[in-house]
């Protein structure tokens, strides 16, 4: 259900503010990848490749379904796990034929940086273990005595470079640009921390404000984040943290908090999860989704590919036929789940054979419908089964009276379901009214045995 939150026709354009490295590869994959998972990091470096070819190009999202393979739910789930790590910004926009997104990738932290942060260093020591975690580290930062026995010989810029007589082009100050760079701390926003509460308990001579700075409020509040400590159990951390000079430094803080926890909550690390997500703009229902419903959905999210490779039992699709699917998306600009009723419609109706010219003349004719939404094309193809079937006898010059019937009359099973009433198909049946009848029955049945 985040059809509100983002469609496969809804264009986006990516933005790279900065010259991205393999030493940025090498952090993506086995620092980031452990907390955020493999389809996010697929989503970032996808992104990151297109970024580098394009210039403020608008693409449909259902080209990201395509190259990644996933539903756009799945690509909902892997942007929002990006943006929550800090590498990526999301800004949106309404147009009259839709909806943009601009992705702006931002470069993962340095090693140390990443390493030195309590939430992100943490998490990932939940994640990969110990052991695994040494080994990153051993990798990434280097020793402080590396330099140990050596003289620092290099020259300085003054003792290669003087000014010169000579004069040069004019020299301008007024430039409007931004600059490239990378962040240096996960973006944390910790306005819902306390400080007031915390503050309350301790006394300006045991830790003067001046000790409050702004570095030391944020690494205070991810580590109550990190340990769940209420801000009155942080104030004993605040004490145990500050130094003979009354300053708080965040290594002093972090080794206080995590001394704290061990003595008062747990000997073992804490460990974070993933939040589930779901659709804001989605109000609850009181009752759970039909079967129709759910199949809409899932014509409504998923590639016309995978929706291929579903109607044939698991098997892969052949290229002519998913070069079709597409072509009725990027060409004739049809939403994808009515391209996926229109596989379903056609496929079934042909024994399985994806006729091109079947298959677009249906589409031609729902395009002058203006049809948009898989239910408005299940209920077209539903009203015009009749005549669908004298295109297809006009189209097939040698009619094989050989097939049995019900080969020739297979059609999906949401064709049955029409104006709330539910039809039979052979020993199948759809629909919530044959449910009750059923119940009914076996009530009745009951009734007549207790007598």
């Amino acid at each position: 259900m985040l059809y509100k939150e983002l469609q496969p026709a809804d264009m986006y354009m990516i933005r790279l503010p900065y010259s991205f490295s393999d030493y940025d590869r090498q952090l993506l994959t086995l620092l980031y990848q452990p907390l955020v998972g493999a389809e996010s990091i697929s989503l970032y470096l996808t992104l990151w490749a297109d970024g580098e070819a394009q210039n403020n190009e608008q693409l449909p999202h259902y080209q990201l379904m395509n190259v990644l393979g996933v539903s756009i739910g799945k690509i909902f789930q892997a942007r929002i796990a990006l943006e929550a790590i800090g590498l990526l910004r999301t800004w949106q926009k309404s147009e009259n034929d839709g909806r943009v997104f601009y992705y702006e990738l931002t470069a993962p932290l340095d090693a140390e940086s990443f390493l030195k942060d309590p939430l992100l260093s943490m998490f990932l020591l939940g994640k990969i273990g110990e052991n695994a975690y040494k080994q990153l580290r051993n990798r990434f930062i280097q020793p402080p005595n590396w330099n140990d026995g050596f003289t620092d010989v290099s020259r300085t810029f003054m003792d290669v470079f003087k000014p010169s007589s000579k004069t040069g082009n004019a020299l301008s100050y007024e430039d409007n640009f931004q600059s490239k760079k990378r962040m240096d701390s996960l973006p944390f926003y910790f306005d819902q921390f306390d400080f007031a509460l915390l503050q309350e308990g301790l006394s300006e001579q045991l830790v003067p404000k001046s000790a409050m700075t702004i570095e030391a409020k944020e690494v205070i509040a991810k580590l109550a984040f990190l340990y769940n400590l209420h801000p009155v159990e942080m104030q004993k951390v605040v004490i145990l943290a500050l130094d003979d000079e009354l300053h708080l430094s965040e290594a002093r803080l972090k080794k206080a908090c995590a001394d704290y926890y061990k003595l008062t909550v747990s000997k073992t690390a804490p460990v974070m999860e993933k939040i589930e997500q779901s659709a804001k703009a989605v109000p609850e229902k009181s009752q759970p989704l039909s079967k129709e419903e759910e199949l809409i959905h899932y014509l409504e999210t998923t590639a016309p590919a995978v929706v291929l490779k579903d109607i044939a039992n698991g098997k892969d699709p052949i290229l002519a036929d998913v070069q079709l699917a597409n072509h009725f998306v990027t060409h004739f600009k049809m939403p994808i789940g009515v391209v996926n009723v229109l596989l379903q419609y056609v496929l079934l109706r042909t024994d399985m054979k994806l006729t091109k010219s079947y298959a677009e003349k249906i589409a031609s004719h729902w395009m002058r419908k203006d049809v948009k939404t898989a239910k408005q094309a299940m209920e077209l193809a539903r009203s015009e089964h009749e005549q669908y079937i004298k295109w297809k006898s006009e189209g097939s010059k040698q009619k094989s009276y050989t097939k049995k019937p019900v080969r020739e009359e297979k059609v999906p099973d949401w064709f049955y379901k029409k104006d709330g009433e539910t039809k039979q198909s052979g020993e199948t049946t759809n629909g919530i009214q044959n449910i009750d009848q059923e119940r009914q029955k076996l009530l009745a049945d009951l009734n007549a045995l207790k007598r």
